[in-house]
């Protein structure tokens, strides 16, 4: 089995695509950072992590671990309205439910105990990163221009393994649920 990835020149993530959200938040990413803006079109910015980071490079017996997760998980639909302020200043919307995306972690964790969730800093909440306080933004503006968007209905239909790195993001593999 892979160790977990440490490096900073990228890391491997676990992923949930949102792209219903995909506009805003690439615009966002934009904003703060467009060296983590993906030229990868099956690339999503917007996502609810499963797990961050993973390993350094993936076994086959590691991609054949997320399979086996991913197919014992049925898809899922969830909404995304429910807006809140982590103490680091990120905002975020909540999945309604958050049940399944904290299971899949689970999961996901148990397979790759090597691998705890944000390195071990803190307890995963599944939520989709939207904005940040320190660029200004506040709830209510974030919420203002999300008002065309939100609710947002959307739909878990797979994992998605994606590599995060300045001017190199990009898709590795995706799993569908449930298959």
């Amino acid at each position: 089995m892979g160790t977990c990835d440490t490096v900073t020149e990228g890391h491997l993530v676990l992923v949930v695509p949102v792209p219903q959200l995909e506009d805003f938040v690439l615009e966002r990413t934009r904003h703060y950072d467009d060296s983590f803006v993906s030229t990868d079109s099956t690339f999503v910015h917007a996502h609810i992590t499963l797990l961050a980071p993973w390993v350094v490079a993936p076994t086959a017996t590691d991609l054949a671990l997320v399979a086996e997760v991913a197919s014992r998980t049925s898809p899922f639909d969830f909404v995304l309205d429910e807006m809140g302020v982590f103490p680091d200043g990120t905002i975020y919307l909540g999945p309604d439910p958050a049940a399944p995306f904290a299971s899949l972690t689970a999961a996901l964790v148990a397979a790759f105990p090597q691998c705890p969730p944000y390195g071990g800093r803190f307890e995963p909440v599944p939520h989709v990163t939207v904005d940040h306080v320190a660029g200004g933004a506040t709830v209510a503006s974030t919420r203002s221009a999300l008002a065309p968007t939100l609710p947002a209905r959307c739909r878990a239909d797979r994992i998605s393994l994606q590599r995060y790195a300045n001017h190199g993001c990009r898709t590795v593999a995706e799993w569908a649920l449930g298959a």
